[in-house]
């Protein structure tokens, strides 16, 4: 590899010190850019006869700590392994190393007539290989499904230096103890993926948006619902509450969408498919459905530059809102007919404990983002004035049938709030996977548990 790929300077060490996660920053000693899964392996074997905590990154996007040396050590960058290998047309699947971000993965597969549909709101930024991680999701998610409805097959190098294939490069596989999806999500805690094979399917011809404003935000939480039980699964199904939208509107100095004080929460709704008048019906019917919702005038999207504007509010609104001060950002999901019950209850609490909020995410899965802003405190771990603000946070998620995360990870910042929604027993199950793929403790050591 050479020592052109080893930085110990303080320029790069700090670099790498920090994700989008809050305003933690933990320095690596040394950070190391392989270009192979065997050079990747030789590290392993080093660190694990030394006992040498070992970071996995990818583009540093990730929002629960989850790339940050928390104990130092080595920190593998992924950005040197940035190759698409083959887009395999004939039985459409895509084979890329894990350094490729995903937007130009998807760009490249759109080319053939091919779509992988995660679509995380970093896409343009984010690897491939973090999205592996975290099991990313996206605004897709409602119809198409997450990341783990796409990965067949994984290369990865173990804690030990092993390198392995999980599966095989089929759509059915029912061999053994399913390793692909145990490592899909496993948030670098397990193994290094240094090559994924992912499923594609054919690219739509065509879609549909519009942007829908209500005067009550749980009446808006209450339409997400009605669409479904009515028959319809929209390509992306998002909300975005007032607060949150002056925000990014100004940030992003757009207008596209008016904004009104009656105002309480827009939904984005895009539908897509192969037959556009079948779309335009969809459109109507989905329009009739949520006059009887409190909607206003609803905001038809009518050419590609009107889609990328209302999509790029949307994409931009965690980057905003962030600067804007709102820096404890949770990841919760619930059943999607329980999202006015979750919208009430955050209000709530932010009256309880003294907090701004802002939500929006992917009202179709029920995964709403959740942005506090707490006078004086710009991060959560390990802070007295915030963890019971989270603790009664995931408590209400827990008991509306929900988890406290649904594509960012459990990480650093998370993992004190575990024992909400597992049993020591579900925990200590979890623990042991652990141990017997990193029995020295040496992989992204302090995450998850």
């Amino acid at each position: 590899m050479g020592h052109e790929f080893v930085f110990i300077d303080d320029e790069n060490r700090n670099h790498y010190a920090h994700d989008e996660t809050e305003n933690l920053h933990f320095l690596p000693d040394v950070v190391i850019k392989p270009k192979t899964a065997q050079q990747i392996s030789e590290i392993m074997i080093l660190c694990n006869d030394h006992k040498i905590p070992v970071t996995p990154r990818g583009a540093g996007t990730g929002l629960s700590g989850g790339a940050l040396p928390f104990h130092a050590g080595v920190l593998i960058s992924f950005e040197r392994m940035n190759s698409i290998i083959e887009i395999d047309e004939r039985n459409l699947q895509v084979t890329t190393e894990p350094g490729v971000i995903t937007e130009v993965l998807q760009n490249a597969v759109k080319e053939k007539g091919l779509f992988y549909p995660p679509d995380p709101s970093s896409k343009g930024s984010c690897f491939i290989g973090g999205n592996i991680a975290e099991n990313s999701g996206g605004p897709k998610a409602v119809k198409y499904g997450v990341v783990k409805d796409y990965v067949l097959n994984l290369e990865v190098v173990l804690p030990t230096g092993e390198i392995i294939w999980t599966g095989a490069n089929v759509l059915k596989n029912a061999t053994g103890y399913n390793l692909t999806q145990l490592l899909v999500g496993s948030e670098g805690t397990l193994g290094l993926v240094t090559k994924i094979v992912l499923k594609l399917i054919p690219f739509p011809k065509h879609d549909l948006l519009m942007l829908v404003p209500f005067n009550n935000l749980e009446k808006a939480g209450e339409a997400v619902s009605a669409i479904f039980r009515a028959g319809f699964t929209p390509s992306a199904l998002e909300l975005i509450e007032i607060d949150a939208l002056k925000i990014v509107s100004k940030f992003v100095d757009s207008t596209v969408v008016p904004v009104t004080d009656e105002m309480a929460a827009h939904l984005i709704i895009e539908v897509d498919g192969n037959h556009i008048d079948t779309l335009m019906n969809e459109m109507e019917a989905i329009a009739t459905l949520l006059s009887d919702f409190d909607c206003g005038e609803i905001f038809f999207a009518d050419d590609a530059q009107q889609k990328a504007e209302l999509w790029k509010l949307r994409r931009r609104a965690a980057e905003a809102v962030k600067i804007d001060g709102y820096t404890i950002e949770e990841d919760t999901v619930v059943p999607r007919a329980e999202l006015p019950k979750l919208i009430r209850g955050v209000k709530e609490l932010g009256m309880k404990h003294d907090f701004k909020v802002v939500c929006y995410g992917h009202a179709g899965d029920g995964n709403l983002h959740i942005r506090i802003k707490k006078e004086g405190n710009i991060y959560s771990l390990h802070n007295p004035a915030v963890i019971p603000i989270l603790r009664d946070l995931f408590k209400l998620v827990k008991s509306l049938g929900g988890t406290i995360s649904g594509e960012h990870g459990i990480g650093l910042i998370q993992k004190e709030f575990m024992d909400i929604v597992f049993t020591p027993i579900e925990i200590e199950l979890m623990r042991g996977i652990k141990k017997i793929f990193d029995p020295n403790n040496i992989l992204n050591p302090g995450k998850i548990f």
